[in-house]
């Protein structure tokens, strides 16, 4: 069978950080409004337009929404994202939960799946009666990410140490909750989880690097098992609850461990590392659902390469036979960083508007029509062959 692409309206996705979460120092995050995408939504999405990227992820920011309590929605901070999708053209992702909840909800009481799903249901209403469709969505978006560093090191919310299984169970139920109650309410939605895409070596031929290494490769796998119901199926997971998988991949996502089992990233040039095209092909060989690559970019003068090096292997595990939907350049728009504020030039789009418009990174802009030629090229090589 000839696969071609059909999930997105484009091969290349572009990716709006979205993050809420409330940092340690009890800071809250806000990316959508830092880089006043709220304000330029439209604009932003006509642009990306222009470069050939017809749909992105992009945020809800539930913080804001139901900011005044159980049930009272304030739709004011995502109506002109839907509305300036729906003029535009743009195919949007939604992610609901990046990382952030109301100041007000307890994130490890009984009823936070049921108050997530809640949510959930009334975001996807709201979708429908502005767009005529049901939505496309994230529930809540790296699971595993919120474990480590939200329930390991307490970097941010809920801010614990020690309870990542915990926190990760309750992102799962929750995610189960949502889609369900989402599905019975607004049948035709589609619902994507999105986790990094990791890889952890040991020191050669240290044997006491091998249960640790194990143990944090096998991680990769949980929130997406649980959420199909092939760990911990007392939450409730099945097979049928994912439309596809999103997996997150930069140039740290592999790492190897040292003296006292601390892990530091690995080089792209050590023998160890797994070439991305190999990793694609394990999600798609365990879970055998559309696969895309959900998040991808690196900063600086080193972005237009990165892009080259992620679709060239891309390109490369589409020729081996895993189906690989789209390349989201996440984030598209540069961006204030986590945890300083420090600039974070990392996007198709800088934050900076000269004449109405974002300035573009040029040479990431040129090797990006650049692999979208060479990516409608194998594309249409493979329906001709088919024909």
């Amino acid at each position: 069978m000839t696969f071609r692409p059909s999930l997105f309206r484009s091969f290349f996705l572009g990716g709006f950080e979205c993050s809420t979460h409330v940092r340690k120092d009890g800071r809250r995050l806000d990316l959508i409004a830092a880089t006043h995408h709220d304000l330029r939504a439209e604009e932003d999405y006509r642009q990306l337009a222009e470069h050939g990227i017809r749909a992105v992820r992009d945020g809800v920011r539930w913080h804001l929404v139901e900011a005044a309590g159980p049930g009272r929605y304030d739709w004011t901070p995502v109506l002109p994202l839907l509305r300036a999708a729906a003029r535009t053209g743009t195919q949007v992702v939604w992610d609901l939960c990046h990382y952030g909840w109301p100041d007000w909800l307890d994130y490890f009481s009984a009823d936070f799946p049921a108050r997530f799903a809640d949510y959930a249901v009334a975001f996807a209403q709201l979708c429908r009666a502005e767009t005529g469709e049901a939505p496309t969505l994230c529930p809540l978006n790296e699971i595993s990410f919120l474990a480590w560093a939200g329930g390991e090191t307490g970097h941010f919310n809920p801010g614990t140490q020690g309870r990542g299984p915990e926190v990760k169970r309750q992102a799962v139920a929750a995610t189960l909750a949502g889609i369900r109650a989402m599905r019975a309410a607004v049948p035709g939605i589609r619902a994507f989880a999105v986790e990094p895409l990791i890889n952890t070596v040991g020191r050669p031929g240290v044997d006491a690097d091998i249960e640790p290494v194990e143990r944090r490769n096998a991680g990769m796998w949980e929130a997406w098992d649980m959420l199909l119901g092939r760990q911990a199926p007392e939450l409730g997971g099945s097979e049928d609850v994912l439309d596809a998988i999103g997996v997150n991949f930069y140039w740290n996502n592999q790492w190897w461990l040292h003296e006292g089992h601390d892990a530091a990233p690995l080089s792209v040039f050590d023998e160890r590392w797994v070439p991305l095209r190999d990793l694609l092909a394990r999600v798609h060989g365990r879970y055998h659902r559309p696969v895309f690559v959900a998040e991808t970019s690196i900063e600086d003068h080193r972005r237009a390469l990165w892009l080259r090096t992620v679709a060239d292997e891309v390109m490369g595990a589409v020729e081996a036979g895993t189906p690989v939907e789209g390349i989201c350049l996440y984030p598209v728009l540069s961006h204030p960083g986590w945890d300083d504020d420090r600039y974070c030039p990392n996007g198709l789009l800088e934050m900076e508007v000269r004449h109405g418009r974002r300035v573009v990174h040029a040479p990431l802009a040129q090797e990006l029509r650049r692999q979208q030629a060479a990516f409608a090229a194998l594309f249409a090589g493979k329906a001709e062959a088919a024909a």
